[in-house]
Formats: structure tokens, sequence, C-alpha cells
């Protein structure tokens, strides 16, 4: 289980995140939602290990992550980031391949899971083309396979940490990707995936952080945070909250 305690990073000289605890658990999809400069990426990194906790601890199963061997720890947590660049002219499933680096499991069996991996995220089609002649969003749809199969098929005591996957995508693809998440999720994995969009949040989340000004307002069920009054409260937005006709879940309409 990966998890934060009183955690404070400071970026420049300044305090972006402060006083969040949480616990990502397993089998569950966290999302993170806030406008833009409350610190949903500045909490991706500390949870990643890319940015180091003035205060604070990041702990991965009881443990300090930084004290985790990278190997080990590449094979417990795969981080997608905002943006992914590669200027080299790699196939499409030698990039996808690179999210088995840090296994040992063969060249049959990691086949295997690149195929899978581009199947989950609808880049199958892709398989011989070069990563540098594909649109954008098709390239955040292959660095999804990537980090999917650096854990596939996904399983407890795993984390996959997500930053704006959906931002480029068409709406069909937003829920592929968000559906091939909570499949990873729902066979154990613990998933935290950074979104703009409060519906698909509502749709895809368990629970449901929201952050303003680096510091956390709300955490709990779709239903307890996206309601009128928080959402005005962070974003300044006024909205109308209804159960979604067929599942259920929060469907937030702007006023």
């Amino acid at each position: 289980m990966l998890q934060v305690e009183n955690l404070h990073v400071r970026r420049g000289g300044k305090e972006v995140l402060a006083g969040i605890d949480l616990q990502l658990l397993p089998g569950e999809v966290l999302g993170v939602l806030g406008p833009n400069g409350a610190g949903k990426s500045s909490l991706l990194g500390a949870l990643s290990g890319e940015l180091a906790a003035h205060q604070g601890r990041v702990l991965l199963d009881q443990q300090e992550l930084a004290r985790w061997e990278g190997g080990l720890r590449a094979q417990r947590l795969a981080v997608l980031p905002q943006a992914s660049s590669l200027d080299f002219a790699f196939r499409v499933e030698e990039v996808v391949g690179l999210g088995r680096l840090p296994h040992q499991s063969g060249r049959v069996r990691d086949e295997e899971i690149v195929s899978a991996a581009l199947e989950a995220a609808d880049v199958a089609h892709l398989w011989g083309r070069s990563y540098l002649a594909l649109s954008g969003g098709e390239r955040q749809r292959v660095h999804l396979a990537r980090v999917l199969a650096q854990l596939w098929p996904g399983q407890a005591g795993q984390n996959l940490l997500l930053d704006e996957p959906t931002s480029a995508l068409d709406p069909l693809h937003q829920h592929i990707t968000l559906q091939a998440v909570r499949a990873f999720a729902d066979r154990g994995a613990g998933v935290l995936v950074i979104l703009h969009d409060l519906n698909l949040a509502a749709r895809y989340c368990d629970r449901v952080l929201l952050l303003e000004g680096g510091r956390p307002h709300s955490l709990g069920t779709p239903a307890t945070v996206l309601r009128p009054e928080p959402l005005k409260a962070v974003f300044g937005l006024e909205v109308l909250v209804q159960a979604h006709p067929e599942r259920g879940h929060p469907l937030v309409i702007a006023r």
C-alpha cells in the first residue's frame, strides 16, 4: 500500500503541498481533483519519489519510498506523467516494451504482455508504426500501454499513478482509458488518477480527493465530495448535481 503522512512539499521556496494524509488502497481508483495550481501534479511527484518531502513521509508497504531499490520499486509502482517525451523513432511495441525492463519474464512473455497492454489502451492497430508518426492522442495511449505493461496484469501490492491520462483524448478514448484503469484496480492494484473532468471522476473513481491551494479540502466517495457546496468553494463554479439516470453516480451540470 502507498501512503503519505503529514506530507509537505516545497518547490522554489514555496510550499505547494501541506498537511496531506492519504492511503491508496488496494483495488481502488482514487481521483485527485482541483483547479490549476492546486498541487495535484506535485502530489503525484511526491508519491512517485520525484519530489522530496519537506516534512512528512511517503511509504510503500510501510517502508519509506526512498529506501526501495529502483528495480523492485518499478515492479510495484508505475507512473504516467502529464507529458511523456520520446525523440527516437522506436516502433510502438518497442515503446510499450520499455515497461518490461524492470522484469525478467522472458521475451515470449513480454511480447504477450505488450500485446495485451496495447489492446487495453486501444492501440493494438498501431503495432509496427513509428512512435514519431503518431498523433498526440495516440502517443498518450501508447504511454498508457507502457505503464500498464510495467505492472501487467495488475494485482494487490502494485500502484499505478496517472497524471491527466485523458487530457488529449476524444470522448470515446477517455472512457476506454478509464475502463482499462478500472480493470487494473478490479484486479487488486491501487490506482491514483489526476482528472479535470468531474463526471469522469464521478463514474470511475471509488474515492475523490479535492485539493485547494495545496491542502486537502475534501476526501470521500464521489457522492460525498462532488456536491454543489465543495465545488463552489474550490472551483468557484455554480453547479447542479443529480443522480445519473442509469448508473446512479453524481452527474455534475454547470449552471
